[in-house]
């Protein structure tokens, strides 16, 4: 499946897809930067060189099994004469390329494995190459930002897992009725927001009546980090069959200690864009 996004190149919006993992970044938009009428033209003269082609080759043979290397040599022998023209849709349908691939359409377009489109850019302009490079590494940073905050809302989701399961298991007797069960899990969802936060959910919703999803969603990685232990902790803590009021003091405890360290974390820092 793939993930398209868009960086800006100088003042050119150049689109990025994500394939099995691997980065491919739109030609034509690059061509866009020196032809914008006739991006295309500029992409077949590309292909038309020598040099060009001994690259596409190269990198097809480290990278695909079933690259066809008969008919590129084929291809190769013919470039530089006049006659010569070579289409993206040529090549991938000649040798089974797969660093290349071309759509028609108003939405296609002609991408290139990042290795390649680096390349291609270099050959339009030197100076677009430069600032495409940038603005896709900072787009990859970017993407491991969101990583970092996307695994953290999974290890709190699953701890959250593990907290139910100690509430069904050791508070909910099995008569009680299902809005009285929810009271319960509601009851212990609010302790660890009043352990963390000061606050339960619905204080919270009255304090920002215009903010959509819950106090949860507006927390930051520290206090994601520090919510998914509490939780662990709080199961822990009602296996043991502490009170509430003596569990709550404990968890408030843990989480004054656990974010005056984590806010003093580098690497908290860092995915969270400070440093």
């Amino acid at each position: 499946m793939a993930e398209n996004k868009k960086i800006k190149v100088l003042s050119t919006e150049v689109k990025v897809k994500t394939t099995d993992q691997r980065d491919f970044i739109c030609l034509t938009d690059i061509a866009k930067s020196k032809n914008p009428d006739h991006p295309d033209d500029l992409i077949r003269n590309w292909l038309r060189n020598r040099n060009t082609l001994e690259l596409l080759g190269i990198w097809e043979q480290l990278h695909n099994p079933d690259f066809n290397p008969v008919e590129f040599d084929g291809i190769r022998k013919q470039a530089g004469l006049n006659s010569f023209t070579l289409t993206p849709k040529q090549w991938v349908a000649l040798t089974g390329a797969v660093g290349l691939s071309s759509k028609a359409g108003r939405y296609g377009g002609t991408y290139a494995h990042k290795d390649i489109a680096f390349e291609f850019a270099s050959w339009v302009s030197v100076e677009f190459k430069l600032y495409l490079i940038k603005e896709f590494q900072r787009l990859k940073e970017e993407e491991q930002k969101q990583l970092g905050w996307d695994v953290k809302r999974q290890l709190t989701k699953i701890n959250y897992r593990i907290h139910t399961d100690a509430v069904r298991e050791n508070l909910i007797p099995p008569e009680l009725t299902r809005q009285q069960v929810s009271f319960v899990y509601a009851s212990e969802a609010d302790l660890l927001n009043m352990a963390l936060f000061g606050k339960t959910a619905q204080q919270w919703r009255e304090e920002h009546p215009d903010e959509k999803g819950n106090i949860r969603d507006y927390a930051n990685v520290s206090q994601l980090v520090c919510l998914a232990n509490l939780e662990t902790l709080n199961a822990h803590l009602i296996q043991q069959t502490l009170p509430q009021s003596e569990r709550l003091s404990l968890l408030n405890r843990t989480a004054i200690q656990q974010m005056r360290l984590l806010t003093d974390d580098q690497r908290i820092k860092k995915l969270e864009g400070e440093v």
